[in-house]
Formats: structure tokens, sequence, C-alpha cells
């Protein structure tokens, strides 16, 4: 039967004053292939940011997929930054290597939806609390 082959996966939805997060991949789903990890989506209300950590072993790549949002880059061994406008009209992907801190601010009146791709499964002890602006 169809309903023996496939399997469902009930998730978190983590809200708070800011926004909301839940994974939809945590790369622990049997039947994934070998090389995937985890996909989540996260969002941000009006002047409410996201993020404001790095990553010692992980690389990320977002995407605003709703909304507008300005990304500051930080590297932390060299302290030099960059910021990039966001927004859904104009689709794009950013790839953060490991050690690059990010933090991402709603700059419009609606919430912006960001959904990531991280190449390793989640430790608490590879996310790095970075303060950026």
């Amino acid at each position: 039967m169809l309903r023996d082959r496939i399997t469902i996966y009930s998730r978190k939805l983590i809200k708070d004053e800011r926004g909301w997060f839940v994974k939809i991949i945590d790369g622990k789903e049997k039947s994934l292939p070998q090389f995937s990890r985890e996909i989540y989506v996260t969002s941000a209300k009006p002047g409410e940011s996201k993020g404001g950590d790095y990553s010692l072993n992980t690389n990320k790549w977002f995407s605003i997929i709703s909304g507008k949002a300005l990304l500051v880059l930080e590297d932390i061994d060299s302290k030099e930054h960059i910021e990039l406008k966001l927004e859904e009209n104009n689709p794009q992907t950013v790839f953060v290597p490991r050690r690059i801190a990010n933090k991402f601010y709603n700059l419009g009146e609606e919430d912006f939806i960001l959904i990531a791709y991280a190449d390793n499964i989640y430790d608490e002890n590879d996310i790095i609390p970075y303060q950026i602006w």
C-alpha cells in the first residue's frame, strides 16, 4: 500500500517575538541520499533580526523567498565585513563559508522568510554567537 511506502516526520515549529523557525530536513531522515544534510526555514518580523553567529565547521547557503533583508557578513579572523540586500523580487542564494558570521535584518514592512541549507547536521558546539552591529 502507498501509505506503507511513505514516511511522515513531525517537525518542531519554534516561535518567538522575532518570528519562527522550522527544520524541513534535519539530515537524519531515512532514505536521504548520503550527502544530504539540513534544510531549514525561518522568518523574522519587521524590525527584527535572525542569526548573529558563525559555524566552525559548517558551510551554509541562504535565500530570501519572501520579503526583504539586509544580510551582514563578517570574517571572524580579518574582521572584514560586507552588507547585502536580499529580496524576493531578485532571488539570490548566498554561500557563506564556515568562520564567517552572519546576521539577517528585516528591512521590510512584512515578515521575511529565509530558506537555508547547511552541509553538516546541527551540533550546538559548532554554532558560536557573534555580535554584528
